[in-house]
């Protein structure tokens, strides 16, 4: 079964990763820093979600029911008018009351302003879900599986959000459990970026 970021980087190819870059007025190199931050963020907010009672059975529906996978197969169109993909919703729903401090906690791990951050989120958010709601598709995933996958997805991501900004970007980003999200962020980023940038 293949991972978030693996589905991903399928699909933001360096022509989507130029257009997302431009329309957020960040260059390439910062927008490729942010990326798996980004989906770190978005990934363990739906973990958390899914965790909650009757969370995983509710994204299941919405998978579904909106995002069936299709955005993937016309990204830059997509990207043309990305806000017709409702990802201010999505992030209200994803993050909740935590939305700012995310956003915040995101702009400083990656080196760009929260508002680039918040947009970036807005962007990215309706992506993740078309290629989660892909993969559910294509391997049959039930509610149970979907909450399973993502939490194996989003094993760094403490059950509870903390509260403040080093903990939200340590609950976020800190992989391994060992206190430092520089090596794991290095880590996604290489992986990711591997899958990007191929054949360039």
């Amino acid at each position: 079964m293949a991972s978030i970021l693996d589905l991903l980087g399928d699909h933001l190819t360096p022509g989507t990763m130029k257009q997302m870059g431009g329309q957020l007025g960040l260059g390439q190199n910062q927008l490729a820093k942010a990326l798996p931050s980004a989906i770190a963020v978005l990934t363990g907010g739906l973990a958390r979600n899914t965790a909650q009672k009757g969370g995983a059975s509710a994204l299941a529906s919405a998978l579904d029911r909106d995002h069936d996978g299709s955005i993937l197969d016309d990204l830059g169109g997509f990207l043309g008018n990305a806000s017709a993909g409702n990802g201010a919703g999505i992030l209200r729903h994803v993050l909740g009351g935590e939305q700012g401090t995310a956003e915040a906690a995101l702009g400083r791990s990656s080196g760009i302003n929260a508002g680039q951050a918040g947009n970036l989120l807005k962007m990215l958010a309706p992506i993740l879900l078309g290629a989660l709601g892909r993969s559910k598709r294509q391997d049959n995933l039930g509610a149970r599986d979907l909450g399973g996958y993502l939490g194996r997805q989003g094993s760094h991501v403490k059950s509870a959000m903390p509260s403040g900004l080093g903990g939200l970007a340590a609950s976020f980003l800190d992989a391994d459990g060992d206190g430092d999200v520089k090596d794991d962020m290095m880590r996604m980023g290489a992986g990711l970026l591997g899958k990007l940038f191929k054949g360039r």
